[in-house]
């Protein structure tokens, strides 16, 4: 009996790494995205004992953290040896922004009301999903993470910010898009982080519900919403007018480079 291939962005169950998924699986307008090869997680700071061994099993090469430099000194990874570790600090630019803001809300609950109450928690996201587009250390981030990609030789790789779903979800998000992924399909991995993340989560509710905070307040922050991706994808659109000048304008990338992505990450039918 012939077993089926999974679904694409199926959880990989490794409880001190979130969110961990492999990127591939994906139908492309030429084939499928490769799987085995690109894995997104939120950070895993707390990897050990049994969960790393699984973590190792993945034969990662290479790992991506795309955190600010406070966010990696509060939480620094527990990378498994031999591994090449690169600091791609998309957020380096901002002041404030958002997803780099997640840990000091978590310990203050009147400065997370007065940031995030009132819808204000939507609107900062879509902000910051701006600067994630906009920012140059955004596009330069991006363009080393791109560039890096284009070589067989760090594979399989492994990518990250603080949760793994704003900087990871919109580096994850223009890939697939670059390489021929629908925006429903890219839009429906996307948003699998309110399915995969918030879950693991509930620790963080409720301990931000034992010190007086809403916890209501945390899911603009701790998951995504359709809004922000559609944000991001629009202001790339509003600026270069598709994902290929995108990257050969706002990230500086290649053609020769966009065309060694497509055919290392694409299994063609």
């Amino acid at each position: 009996m012939v077993s089926e291939t999974p679904a694409p962005g199926q959880n990989i169950a490794i409880a001190t790494v979130p969110n961990l998924r492999d990127v591939g699986g994906w139908q492309t307008s030429t084939g499928t995205v490769a799987r085995g090869k690109l894995y997104r997680s939120a950070q895993f700071s707390a990897l050990q004992g049994a969960d790393a061994a699984a973590f190792a099993e993945l034969g990662i090469r290479t790992v991506f953290d795309m955190r600010t430099e406070p966010e990696r000194q509060e939480q620094p990874n527990i990378v498994p040896d031999g591994t090449n570790y690169v600091v791609i600090d998309v957020l380096k630019d901002a002041s404030g922004a958002a997803p780099a803001q997640l840990i000091a809300l978590l310990q203050n609950p009147k400065a997370a009301e007065e940031m995030l109450g009132d819808g204000k928690g939507v609107e900062l996201f879509t902000g910051a999903y701006k600067q994630i587009v906009d920012l140059p250390s955004a596009r330069s981030a991006y363009h080393d993470f791109y560039t890096a990609l284009a070589d067989e030789h760090i594979l399989p790789a492994e990518y990250h910010c603080t949760t793994g779903k704003d900087r990871t979800g919109w580096g994850t998000a223009a890939l697939l898009l670059l390489l021929g992924v629908s925006y429903d399909d890219v839009l429906t991995d996307y948003l699998l982080t309110n399915d995969q993340l918030l879950p693991t989560l509930k620790p963080v509710f409720d301990q931000f519900a034992s010190i007086g905070g809403d916890p209501d307040l945390l899911l603009p922050v701790l998951g995504v919403q359709k809004e922000y991706l559609d944000t991001a994808e629009a202001s790339m659109t509003a600026q270069y007018g598709d994902i290929e000048t995108y990257f050969t304008k706002g990230l500086d990338i290649d053609e020769a480079t966009i065309a060694k992505l497509r055919e290392i990450y694409i299994e063609v039918a």
